[in-house]
């Protein structure tokens, strides 16, 4: 398995992973990177200054993603980790804490000082990850993501 930055080519496969994994996590579709507008056109989406998106491939495959923006309508000082999830395939092979790695290596190198992210209650293994990579919960969410749905907030200073 190789990670790398996201290409043109990969926005089908990477929506269709990350689509899959949340119907697997039964994580509503309304108000959850499901309805995310730029789902669909990723790669364009991490294509601004201090973005930057990574996916997971084996072979043909795209076995999951994870990336950096800054947080939407929030301190430009505070960068968000989004959209990461990787197909069962992948999981428990220390790729999720490979791309927290490089997502907040890119984050520091491009002056963020915060790091944040937000989740769903059942994804436990995640936020044992997020824990163990020095994430910690906080009591509300921060600015502007669309993601109403998801009510677990957690924040990392870089």
């Amino acid at each position: 398995m190789k990670i790398r930055e996201i290409q043109n080519a990969d926005n089908a496969k990477i929506a269709t992973t990350v689509r899959r994994v949340l119907i697997e996590m039964g994580v509503p579709k309304v108000g959850t990177a499901y309805a995310d507008v730029e789902l669909d056109a990723m790669y364009e989406a991490y294509q601004e200054n201090r973005f930057v998106y990574y996916v997971v491939e084996e072979g043909e495959n795209i076995l999951g993603g994870a990336g950096i923006a800054p947080l939407k309508n929030g301190d430009p000082q505070v960068c968000e980790l989004q959209k990461m999830y990787f197909l069962p395939e992948a999981r428990g092979k220390g790729l999720g804490k490979q791309m927290i790695t490089l997502c907040l290596d890119f984050a520091k190198a491009n002056q963020f000082k915060q790091c944040y992210i937000e989740t769903m209650p059942n994804m436990k293994a995640a936020q044992k990850l997020y824990l163990k990579t020095g994430f910690d919960y906080i009591d509300q969410p921060m600015g502007d993501t669309g993601h109403c749905s998801c009510p677990i907030w957690m924040i990392k200073t870089l």
